[in-house]
């Protein structure tokens, strides 16, 4: 008997239906391929102004309730984030005018906290409002809730409290340390110099007593 699905020179074809089956997965590609290539297919999704307002909207309320900004970090926060640099300014604006933003307010809080919590004198807390972008006379504003003693009594506690904790050092190492906070918090260093004197010379007194 001959096989019928055997052609001329012995090689075995496939079946019908896998042949069938192989020319519908090709021309399902190829017009997969033609429907690519059609500007329909490849229109992009363009959204009018006002979607693009919305959407600036909630990336600004977003960065607001992650934590408080001010006008000008407000500004970078929507521009890093791809709104227009216009469309950002005009969201600022308004967000200034209804309260949700209050650079005086918001750096007047930082000064305190800054200062309270954290010792920071009036330098350092100045060089970080003028990197968050408040203006001259915000920073000028906020810092008028410290004074000269406000600041030496501060940084006299801080003094007394990190020189107790040297207390098994040498006095030149204590001395070093001491003055080495100080000036990260923005003190000067007559100001440190000064306070660890006054530290050493209550030493002595306390030790001669």
């Amino acid at each position: 008997m001959v096989d019928s699905t055997r052609p001329r020179g012995g090689r075995r074809t496939g079946s019908p239906g896998r042949r069938s089956r192989t020319r519908a997965v090709g021309a399902a590609r190829e017009d997969a391929t033609r429907g690519a290539s059609t500007p329909d297919a490849a229109a992009p999704d363009v959204a009018s102004p006002e979607e693009l307002a919305e959407r600036a909207r909630e990336i600004a309320l977003r960065l607001l309730t992650h934590s408080a900004r001010s006008a000008a970090q407000l500004r970078e926060g929507l521009v890093t984030r791809g709104v227009d640099p216009d469309l950002a300014d005009v969201i600022v604006a308004r967000y200034l005018e209804v309260g949700l933003l209050d650079d005086t307010e918001l750096a007047s809080t930082i000064v305190r906290t800054r200062h309270a919590e954290r010792g920071q004198a009036r330098r350092a807390i100045r060089q970080e409002l003028a990197r968050k972008g408040f203006e001259d006379d915000d920073i000028e504003t906020a810092l008028g809730q410290v004074d000269d003693d406000d600041e030496r009594k501060r940084a006299h506690a801080l003094a007394r409290k990190r020189w107790d904790q040297l207390a098994q050092h040498p006095v030149e190492v204590r001395t070093r340390r001491v003055v080495a906070m100080l000036g990260r918090k923005g003190y000067p260093s007559s100001l440190a110099f000064a306070l660890v004197k006054d530290l050493r010379n209550a030493d002595s007194e306390a030790g001669g007593a």
